[in-house]
């Protein structure tokens, strides 16, 4: 027993969740922390967060196919290593101009007006953005290439190394925020700034170490096909042609010469070539995306983003006007997690009873059915949707009237309801220590109740869903091309993430969730009829026969005469 705990705790398979947990880890923990610090830093307004948010969407929807193309034209050893080093280094220089911002931000005022502050945020913004770009190519090399060859041939190994991933990104989703926050809390920013410079240079040492041995233990990582080695044939042959001998060189520049002045044309059609290789690669990728098997499981995947009903910050902001507290807040978080790492579970259960796209089916008719709550939710006493009042009402009233916009701190304690709900009668705020007999009725949180019961449910078809997705990917895309069809669906998911937001941004207000809620159900549906086509493409009229595929064989794809109806 004492020697296969060893041989697991020693074995690629541990060492690569560990690698990911560690870096997850840091990864989760620079993201909360450098959305705080922006906020900190710009006298507790949103602008920088919004211009960071926006930068980083913009970033990988436009070199989500470039980044992946790049992981596909080198070795699996020089990628990892190279996006390791690029991401922790960004992240720790980014730390200690952060540091230095916290501790001379008023002598950085008065310098050059202003401007030199100015430049330290853009070079926050961008050094941040270059490690975000650094992390999506890991997480395409590791998650989506190095645990495929890891797994090797079976199956069923790669669904529990995708749920075992899935389980830490949930549990370090939750931890890693509240760690950085407490010593945030307790410390201070700028301690919060040189624990995560030195979290991920102490990181950056062992992940490095762990991918070494992850790629010693696994021989056949060191094996990649097509664009690899037409990439390494290339330069081995520019090699060649620079050790050319003298006579052969001679003999060359003559048939080039014979030929009129081809060695200037072929320089030039060269330079053009490399200026307009990235658009070709960008134009390919998506090509090539579209062309794939699995094109329409992708884009289902990608059109579950374009939704308000998740933890982030937009759904946050609403359950606080609702009047729940950040004590809540957290444990509702907490529920999430725990029916994430059930989805997962469920997964794994799922694709052994029924195969691997049967379970995307079940996992969207799950959480479809627990999504019925959220829309129920609108229409039950408490919620504040009223479309007859103008999203921009309380915009456009304050441009008009040249008042500043809010920010984070402008809402005043006295200025609020003890449910949180401002009250914009007559165009005054109503403070919440007045005569009880004018206060309006507290807000019933029947309507946020079933809300939050629905996001929360609806979790375990959603990672249920993901995996699924994630898995078929992995093993209908060919190895040449995993990384640029993974870059491409990255792409996808920031452009659906991005046009949630310019929704939000659209409808700001309380009144408008419930409408808000109502679209991303739609896009949910949406993306899970795009599977239903996929699944029906896929396994015609064996669609509803649930068969256990044999450990080995890919599942759902082996011939009926194979299969064992239950």
């Amino acid at each position: 027993h004492l020697g296969s705990v060893i041989a697991y705790f020693t074995s690629a398979k541990f060492l690569l969740y560990l690698g990911h947990a560690l870096s997850t880890w840091g990864d989760r923990m620079w993201h909360f922390a450098v959305s705080v610090f922006l906020v900190e830093l710009y006298g507790n307004s949103l602008l920088l967060t919004a211009v960071y948010g926006l930068v980083v969407a913009g970033s990988v929807l436009l070199l989500g196919a470039l980044i992946g193309d790049w992981v596909d034209k080198n070795s699996r050893l020089k990628v990892a290593q190279t996006s390791l080093i690029v991401q922790n280094s960004s992240v720790i220089l980014c730390g200690v101009i952060l540091m230095i911002i916290f501790l001379f931000k008023t002598q950085l005022l008065t310098l050059y007006h202003g401007w030199l502050l100015t430049l330290c945020y853009i070079l926050v913004i961008t050094i941040a953005n270059i490690a975000n770009l650094a992390s999506t190519a890991t997480a395409i090399t590791i998650q989506r290439d190095w645990i495929v060859v890891v797994a090797g041939e079976d199956r069923s190994k790669l669904a529990d190394m995708n749920a075992t991933i899935r389980r830490i990104d949930q549990l370090t989703n939750i931890l890693a925020p509240m760690a950085v926050g407490q010593i945030m809390t307790f410390g201070s920013p700028m301690i919060g700034c040189g624990f995560i410079s030195g979290w991920n240079l102490m990181s950056m040492c062992v992940e490095y170490l762990l991918l070494w041995k992850v790629y010693q233990k696994t021989p056949t990582l060191a094996r990649k096909s097509a664009k690899a080695e037409a990439s390494e044939l290339k330069q081995l042959n520019v090699k060649k042609e620079s050790d050319m001998k003298p006579a052969e060189g001679v003999q060359l520049i003559i048939e080039k010469d014979v030929a009129g002045f081809e060695p200037q044309q072929e320089k030039e059609v060269g330079c053009t070539a490399r200026i307009a290789e990235p658009f070709i690669t960008f134009r390919d990728g998506w090509v090539a995306y579209y062309n794939q098997p699995v094109f329409l499981a992708g884009m289902g995947l990608a059109f579950l983003y374009m939704t308000v009903l998740g933890f982030d910050c937009i759904t946050t902001g609403y359950a606080y006007t609702q009047g729940l507290s950040g004590s809540v807040l957290s444990l509702l978080m907490g529920a999430s997690a725990v029916t994430g790492i059930m989805g997962t579970v469920a997964f794994t259960w799922l694709r052994r009873k029924c195969g691997l796209i049967r379970t995307g089916l079940i996992s969207g008719v799950a959480q479809l059915a627990c999504l019925v709550l959220c829309v129920i939710s609108v229409f039950m006493p408490g919620s504040p949707m009223d479309l007859t009042v103008s999203p921009f009402a309380d915009i456009s009233a304050r441009l008009f009237e040249n008042e500043p916009l809010p920010t984070i701190a402008s809402p005043e304690p006295e200025h609020i309801f003890a449910t949180g709900m401002p009250n914009l009668l007559n165009g005054s705020i109503a403070p919440a220590n007045s005569d009880p007999e004018m206060s309006p009725e507290p807000v019933p949180l029947i309507s946020v109740s079933l809300l939050f019961a629905g996001v929360i449910a609806a979790r375990v078809g959603l990672w249920s869903f993901d995996l699924t997705v994630t898995q078929l990917l992995q093993e209908n895309v060919i190895e040449s091309e995993r990384g640029i069809i993974n870059g491409v669906q990255n792409s996808m998911n920031y452009l659906l993430d991005l046009l949630h937001f310019i929704m939000v941004i659209l409808a700001p207000n309380p009144e408008a969730f419930g409408l808000l809620v109502l679209i991303s159900v739609s896009f949910v549906a949406m993306g899970h009829i795009m599977y239903f086509r996929f699944a029906q493409k896929s396994l015609g009229k064996q669609l509803f026969v649930c068969h256990t595929p044999h450990p080995k064989a890919a599942p759902d794809s082996s011939p009926p005469g194979n299969t064992s109806t239950v």
